[in-house]
Parts: structure tokens; C-alpha cells; sequence
């Protein structure tokens, strides 16, 4: 369960930023994961739950938003978005070749601070 270490990264990097601004206390942190990231956001929560209480973001909520896998098809030269975790072929034609341009993506986008 990588989760634990990744949410355990997403607190430090969100505790260091938050103190060198000078701030005491998070409210919450926004998160950005792409469905291709391989991260599970429940697990990914539950880790951040568990491990907060002894920070200063104790009491802040996690909002995780998932980003859809996207790509541009370099055979029928359209773009393309799909619900699954993966893609394999374009959606559109069955070309193969092919360019993911979101969906892997594990972001903080912000940060609500006291």
C-alpha cells in the first residue's frame, strides 16, 4: 500500500510550506490524482487520516480530485478521454500511437492555512 508513504509526503511537503510562510495550522488540502496514477484515493485518505493527528494539520480535511486520462491520437490526429485507468489503444480509431497528456498527475493545487 504506497499510500501511506505518498500521503505521508503530501504532509510533509504541505507542513515545511506551511511553516516557512509562516503559518500554524492547515484547514485543508486539495489534491490532484489522475486516474492513471495508480494511487487509490480511499487508501490514500484513510493513510492521511491516520497520520495528520500529530501535525499541524490535525484537523484538515484532504479533497482529492481525480483527473481524467486524457491523450491526442497521433494516427486519426483527435483527442480523446476514457473512464479507465489505462488506455491502450485510441478510443476513436485503435491507433496505437498515441499521447497521454493528464491523468498521471499526484498534485497538491492547494492549500487552505490559518
Amino acid at each position: 500500500m504506497h499510500e501511506v508513504s505518498i500521503a505521508e509526503s503530501l504532509l510533509d511537503v504541505a507542513v515545511d510550506n506551511c511553516r516557512q510562510s509562516g503559518h500554524t495550522r492547515i484547514n485543508s488540502i486539495q489534491v490532484l490524482i489522475g486516474k492513471a496514477s495508480g494511487v487509490m484515493p480511499e487508501a490514500l485518505l484513510f493513510a492521511f487520516d491516520s497520520m495528520k493527528e500529530d501535525t499541524i494539520a490535525r484537523d484538515a480535511t484532504l479533497d482529492i480530485v481525480e483527473v481524467p486520462l486524457r491523450g491526442h491520437c497521433n494516427v486519426c490526429g483527435k483527442d480523446f478521454e476514457v473512464e479507465d485507468r489505462y488506455v491502450l489503444a485510441c478510443p476513436n480509431c485503435g491507433g496505437l500511437q498515441y499521447t497521454v497528456s493528464s491523468g498521471r498527475e499526484l498534485t497538491i493545487a492547494e492549500m487552505e492555512v490559518e
